[in-house]
């Protein structure tokens, strides 16, 4: 499992890539970002106008009971594919 300290590295290691993910890459960075810090979704779903407030909300209820450590863990994985993939 991801501790804390390799969940706060990977957020900084993210910030080095050298291309920019794409959309579905980093929504699910995101969600599970979101999920691994905050636990399961909260708040209002965005409204129909917000397109981007609504994937990202969308994206992240899908996780919805995965447990903040295997969210942690698979925000990690994710990060360690994209920085082998996108030097």
């Amino acid at each position: 499992m991801a501790d804390a300290a390799r969940f706060e590295q990977a957020q900084k290691d993210v910030k080095t890539l050298t291309r920019k993910p794409s959309n579905d890459d980093l929504l699910y960075l995101y969600s599970h970002f979101k999920q691994g810090s905050s636990g399961d979704v909260s708040g209002k779903r965005p409204g129909m106008l917000d397109m981007v407030g609504r994937a990202k909300y969308d994206a992240w209820a899908k996780l919805k009971g995965t447990s903040q450590d295997d969210a942690r863990q698979q925000y990690v994985d994710k990060v360690d594919a994209l920085l082998e993939s996108h030097k």
